[in-house]
């Protein structure tokens, strides 16, 4: 997850999920949606960022679930940190 400051509130999201890490084009579009929707609860406390979620390792089918644990992880301490500075 890279995230900074947005320039002007709200803040953007872009998802980078390649074709070499999810071979198949259901799966990084269902870890995309799963992570939309992740984004979407967590909406208030985040846009003061842009955030970039990106996948760099290979990621199978069985394991989209152990990748949206870490997502959720990375956001909950991003909220904190937000937070924590206003």
């Amino acid at each position: 997850m890279i995230a900074a400051r947005a320039a002007q509130p709200p803040g953007r999201v872009g998802y980078v999920i390649g074709r070499k890490v999810m071979p198949l084009a259901v799966d990084r579009n269902r870890l995309r949606r799963c992570l939309r929707e992740m984004i979407r609860g967590a909406r208030p406390a985040l846009e003061a960022f842009d955030v970039i979620l990106r996948i760099k390792r290979n990621v199978a089918r069985t394991e989209i679930d152990l990748v949206l644990g870490e997502a959720r992880q990375l956001l909950a301490r991003l909220s904190e940190a937000a937070e924590s500075t206003q």
